[in-house]
């Protein structure tokens, strides 16, 4: 985000955890971009501890807080669309931090923007579901799977959802202390992604299950494997976003189309470089 940012003419500069002081690093700030994510099995240590950091650093410098959210807080019997109306009965643990993390944001009486996306999806190899498991054998023709291949799932282009975060901190001022918008992204199922990637590919793509008994049976010696089977319902649930926040204050929004972002998504895979003379349909799909 910082590229998109320095791109619409603000300074922005990294804060690093291990090696410098919140208090310190946020003096002067405008806005604090909270994109810590530690791996699952450190968010009962960080998640709510730096949090808090974040709020008292926003108290101390009159910052407005912006910060990713996810779907996590609804547990398996939400009901699309996802938005703020929408109940947080998560019961499991990642669920339960997720919701302490945006009580605090609410509460703390500071301009917070949460801007809620659903998985990723990235220009490079950046450690989300989709490449590190989804796009593995798609030099094979086959595209990983982890759930029920008929259920919409929430998507977000990282791209998209960053321009659209510097668009809202630069209408901040015309926010609510606290506003919960969620991003429209895209919405495929398994079976809608594999042929549009089938598309952006030229090779037919088919569906392979992803193997979730290997993540069963290694729970005793791999501590994110209880955590990612406590996620497992995302894949089953059905989800979209409600977009109705986003529109009404960006209404003028161009989200990238999804052929053209799958294609940056894949294209750190060596058969499919991103001057593969492939046609893109540029026809661009609600989600």
């Amino acid at each position: 985000m910082i590229e998109q940012l320095e791109a619409a003419g603000w300074e922005a500069r990294k804060f690093d955890r291990k090696t410098q002081n919140m208090m310190e690093a946020a003096k002067g700030v405008d806005v604090i971009v909270n994109g810590a994510n530690p791996q699952y099995p450190q968010w009962k240590r960080d998640v709510l501890p730096f949090t808090r950091q974040v709020i008292d650093a926003a108290k101390q410098s009159g910052a407005t807080v912006i910060i990713p959210g996810n779907n996590y807080c609804f547990g398996p019997n939400m009901k699309p669309p996802i938005g703020p109306q929408t109940p947080q009965n998560a019961a499991n643990e990642l669920g339960l931090i997720r919701i302490e993390l945006e009580h605090l944001y609410k509460t703390s009486g500071m301009q917070t923007i949460l801007l809620r996306a659903g998985d990723f999806i990235d220009t490079s190899a950046s450690g989300n579901w989709f490449d590190l498991i989804m796009a593995t054998k798609l030099e094979k023709g086959k595209l990983i799977y982890p759930g029920k291949t008929d259920a919409p799932h929430a998507w977000a282009y990282l791209p998209d959802m960053a321009r659209a975060a510097v668009q809202l901190l630069e209408m901040r001022d015309q926010l609510n202390t606290y506003e919960d918008i969620s991003f429209p992204g895209y919405t495929w199922t398994g079976d809608e992604m594999s042929k549009a990637l089938t598309a952006v590919t030229g090779e037919t793509i088919t569906i392979k299950s992803f193997n979730w008994w290997m993540i069963r049976l290694s729970q005793p010696f791999w501590s994110m494997a209880k955590h990612l089977l406590e996620m497992r319902y995302l894949w089953d649930v059905p989800h979209w976003m409600d977009t109705q926040r986003f529109e009404e204050l960006l209404p003028d929004f161009q989200a990238t189309p999804e052929q053209k972002a799958l294609k940056h998504a894949i294209s750190h895979l060596p058969a499919f470089p991103l001057n593969q003379s492939i046609p893109l349909n540029q026809h661009k799909r609600a989600a």
